[in-house]
């Protein structure tokens, strides 16, 4: 196991070190203390899939699409090399926001990373309720965005938010998702004011 992560770490060195063009490398990174955050972490994922990105699992062979997201558990407390590694060489891999879920009293990966990564921006997402305090805990001049706990939806939203400061196309998508969801409260407004409060509840069961 030892080897297979220093493989690792190599592995993203040497992307590091490769002359990549910006849309062939993975915009957002999605990193998580384990794979029992996975759950938790998914909403990130769907956003992203909703927002067109597509998950880049080969860094040598992209995805077709223009937008794209990788994956990793990182694990700050039992792999602290490979979390310094991912950090460290984040930007010269071609990521623009790293988005960190971990859980527990002691959810260090989202705080240790922003350090390591910085200035990248690091969206911090306490996978627990009790993960908050620490996630959000960082001291002045060493700054992390975060999200409420089990939020990584909206960690997503806001890595694509940072993005769209210089993509068009992407704050076109992210106002296109913003209209769907009035459009929804609108359609629901309006089935609860027409069917009644009775009619409307029958529809639901």
């Amino acid at each position: 196991m030892t080897d297979d992560i220093g493989a690792l770490i190599d592995e993203w060195h040497a992307q590091a070190d490769e002359d990549r063009p910006a849309a062939t490398t993975p915009e957002v990174g999605i990193i998580m203390g384990s794979d029992s955050d996975l759950d938790t972490m998914a909403g990130a994922y769907e956003a992203l899939k909703k927002l067109e990105f597509a998950e880049q699992t080969d860094y040598a062979n992209p995805p077709e699409a223009r937008f794209t997201f990788e994956s990793y558990v990182v694990s700050a407390h039992r792999t602290p090399d490979l979390m310094y590694a991912y950090g460290e060489t984040a930007a010269a891999r071609g990521l623009d926001v790293i988005i960190a879920g971990a859980g527990g009293k002691s959810a260090d990966l989202p705080n240790m990373t922003a350090s390591i990564a910085y200035p990248l921006p690091v969206i911090g997402v306490p996978v627990q309720e009790k993960s908050v305090d620490s996630v959000i805990g960082m001291p002045t001049g060493a700054p992390i965005v975060a999200v409420d706990a089990g939020k990584s939806y909206n960690a997503a939203l806001s890595a694509v938010q940072i993005l769209g400061r210089e993509h068009d196309e992407l704050v076109a998508r992210l106002d296109a998702i913003h209209d769907d969801r009035r459009a929804g409260v609108a359609e629901v407004s309006r089935a609860l004011h027409d069917r009644g409060i009775d009619g409307f509840r029958d529809r639901q069961e």
